[in-house]
């Protein structure tokens, strides 16, 4: 046994020990966000059991070690009394090569009685066996961990004194009488899987929890090619936590470190553990800021996802050289593929539920650039994208792909009855209103959204409170419209690079199919209580009454007056429009552009020349293109926060920069030129150091650096009191118009993805 690390751990809110199983569950049920290597985990079966004594199996401490591999391999008859501490779960491994002699072997030697066989069996994995939870290729049969704990324990307790003892974080025979219980979980650890790792297979651990000694020890499982289970004895590890004179520490040990055997995936070398792993661990423990989001990947096999999306991945990497639009090709490429998949194994699973062979259909709203349509239709799903706005890479999908340019508009010509699922990807005003579209075309359509701005029904959402962030509080209410229109609404967490990555869906309702008219009447009288919430666009009334169920009238339950003469006029137009809220607006056809980039030149210069001005700490700031001739050191200036920049600018300009989307910072940044932003401070940029970062920067990259290079006049050449930093012929800038080139805009071939 040795410790491959410790560390102290300050906690000025007492948040331990609960802070430390808080931290250890993170590891256990997310090993992915501290370890990138995983995919993560699959949780198969979890069970509170008594703890092995060395004495229920009449143990002597003279026992050698080829006896302890004997009684380790045989059955051995537990004590009825006998109690088991609570202690770190432990688990199989598949698919690693056995370590030697040391292995506590579980094996069904002759003679064992059936109830036995049949645990052996389980512990094989046999098919048809009790503990079967995985369906499809790479899923493992859960053992039964009844079972497969009776059997440990006996090998345990019949001869392995040394690894009692780690198992309790005590020395052998040290342990008290006192009963208690362990914590034991049997998990599944899914590894990523792609060009570097495509061998890499899932393994399984058991992960015992003590709670009363304060220590998780991870055993992992091997099974051979005759069915036989048995703990890796090389690979085991644990996290304790103690406490000395006050003072809290965490540290992590392995059981045999001359044997650990490092895979680089599941098992890290041990200074990874000590040193990675241990760290994010402390910090953990002490954080009383906990996520108030799901785990992600909770609701589907994490198994089938990551062999989907890596399939996809591969598929349609393509996409990534021949990207048309100005947005990041590799965000939105590899984030629609993600989303896919997730839908394609949520779909599957749906099918297998409801017995079905036909692939689901499918609406996507507000498509953007359609290619989350064309990836699910080419995987075999029908359906087509609607946007108000055509993008370029729609010609390049092929007619396979249906993309249609529109508006739409919730009123009774935008429903769907033959269509299973909508989607509502990024959808924005639309966000709300898919729930209702879905429960209002058939009692068979479902819905599937991933919000990320913020709108109600008729405009921007509108916060209630402040205990929640806003994203979480603007879930909530895409809950509660799912909840309002009859859908049992189910959250998870996507594995995408975004960080509004909460999808939200509703496969089942709430009613039978008899109930729908009454069901639509409180979806009514809920869009007609959010009227109002958010401010209507100047000018433009409040909206009326929904026109497909009547509100408000005589004798109503919930005891509302008719409408007033105005209110029943204006839901006389909302009706002639077939309109459910009238207020609402859909996005413009053409986009305004809000990224700085269309203000005025001179109000461009103006502001850079006075953010320059202040940086260089007031130095006056040339207005023509000659150079100081000054032989002293080249002034960088210094830096300060946006906040303290912001309060130097007059209120006029603030004001023009708060119509643009970022405001002061976005014009600082297209300014790259003069300016580098980084964690909100704005310095002058050295362009002496760029040189460096330009030659690493991919061939890409570069080829289109050398196509705008001098097609620019230098800022520090015109307006710098000391001028370029560089010389001319190093510097990517025209030092004057004779070196000015004209700009190259090179054409890209359409390509048929």
């Amino acid at each position: 046994m040795a410790e491959v690390g410790r560390a102290a751990v300050r906690d000025p809110a007492a948040l331990l020990p609960g802070g430390f199983w808080a931290a250890v569950a993170v590891w256990l049920e997310r090993p992915q966000v501290a370890n990138k290597r995983l995919c993560g985990v699959r949780l198969d079966a979890r069970r509170s059991v008594g703890f092995p004594r060395a004495e229920a199996c009449g143990h002597s401490p003279n026992t050698s070690p080829e006896q302890e591999e004997r009684a380790a391999a045989r059955p051995c008859q537990r004590s009825p009394n006998g109690g088991l501490g609570p202690g770190p779960s432990t688990g199989p491994e598949l698919g690693t090569a056995g370590r030697g002699p040391e292995e506590s072997q579980l094996r069904r030697p002759r003679g064992e009685d059936p109830r036995e066989a049949a645990a052996a069996a389980r512990l094989a994995g046999v098919p048809g066996q009790p503990g079967k939870v995985g369906v499809g290729e790479g899923d493992f049969p859960a053992a039964d961990l009844d079972s497969l704990w009776d059997a440990f324990s006996r090998g345990l307790a019949g001869g392995n004194p040394e690894m009692l003892a780690f198992l309790t974080g005590s020395r052998a025979g040290s342990r008290p009488e006192a009963p208690g219980e362990l914590d034991v979980v049997l998990r599944t650890v899914i590894p990523k899987t792609g060009p570097h790792c495509p061998l890499a297979a899932p393994r399984r651990e058991v992960v015992v929890q003590d709670v009363l000694n304060g220590t998780v020890t991870f055993l992992p499982l091997e099974e051979d090619d005759r069915g036989n289970v048995k703990v890796e004895m090389s690979n085991v590890y644990q996290v304790r936590l103690s406490q000395s004179q006050k003072e809290w520490f965490i540290s992590i040990l392995i059981f045999c470190p001359e044997r650990w055997h490092s895979d680089g995936i599941v098992y890290p070398k041990p200074s990874w553990l000590g040193g990675e792993l241990l760290a994010r661990l402390a910090r953990w423990s002490v954080e009383s800021k906990r996520s108030g989001f799901k785990s992600t990947l909770s609701l589907i096999s994490i198994i089938r996802y990551s062999k989907t999306y890596q399939m996809l991945k591969e598929k349609y990497k393509d996409t990534v050289k021949v990207w048309p639009e100005v947005t990041d090709p590799e965000k939105f490429v590899y984030e629609d593929v993600a989303i896919a998949a997730y839908l394609l194994i949520l779909w599957e699973e749906e099918r297998a539920e409801r017995g079905l062979t036909a692939k689901q259909s499918f609406v996507d709203l507000g498509c953007g650039n359609g290619l989350l349509v064309h990836i699910l239709s080419t995987e075999g799903h029908p359906g087509r994208g609607i946007d108000v706005r055509r993008r370029k890479i729609w010609d390049m999908y092929g007619p396979q792909t249906c993309l249609e340019e529109g508006a739409i508009t919730p009123n009774d010509k935008n429903l769907f009855p033959d269509v299973d699922w909508l989607i509502g990807n990024h959808s924005d005003e639309l966000t709300p209103w898919i729930p209702v579209i879905a429960a209002r075309s058939s009692y068979g359509c479902r819905f599937f959204v991933l919000p990320c701005c913020f709108f109600d029904f008729t405009g921007k959402y509108s916060r209630r409170q402040s205990q929640k962030t806003q994203y979480r509080e603007y879930l909530d209410f895409i809950v509660e419209v799912g909840l309002a229109c009859g859908f049992h609404v189910e959250e998870d967490c996507l594995r995408i690079p975004s960080t509004k990555r909460v999808c939200l869906f509703g496969k089942s309702r709430t009613y039978s199919p008899a109930g729908e008219g009454s069901m639509d009447e409180q979806r009514t009288q809920y869009i007609n209580s959010r009227r109002g919430r958010p401010m209507s666009p100047p000018g433009e009334a409040p909206a009326p009454p929904p026109p497909r169920a009547t509100v408000g009238h005589a004798g109503h339950p919930d005891g509302h007056q008719a409408p007033d003469a105005e209110t029943a006029k204006e839901g006389a137009e909302a009706r002639a429009d077939q309109l459910w809220l009238s207020g609402f607006h859909p996005r413009e056809k053409a986009e305004r552009v809000r990224n700085c980039a269309t203000l005025p030149r001179d109000f461009i210069d103006q502001v850079v020349l006075q953010v320059a001005h202040l940086l260089l700490d007031g130095e006056q700031l040339n207005t023509g293109s000659t150079p100081s001739s000054s032989s002293k050191a080249w002034n960088r200036g210094g830096s300060l926060s946006l906040a303290e920049v912001a309060r130097k600018l007059d209120r006029g300009t603030l004001q023009r920069l708060k119509r643009e989307c970022g405001g002061l910072q976005t014009l600082l940044r297209n300014n790259h030129q003069v300016f580098e932003v980084l964690n909100g401070s704005v310095h002058i940029r050295d362009w002496r150091e760029e040189k460096p970062h330009r030659q690493q920067c991919p061939e890409a990259k570069r080829r289109l650096f050398s196509e705008a290079f001098k097609t620019r006049i230098c800022w520090f050449f015109s307006h710098h009191p000391d001028g370029c930093v560089l010389p001319s012929d190093g510097c990517p800038f025209a030092h004057g118009p004779a070196e000015l080139r004209p700009p190259q805009t090179p054409k890209r071939k359409k390509q048929v993805l």
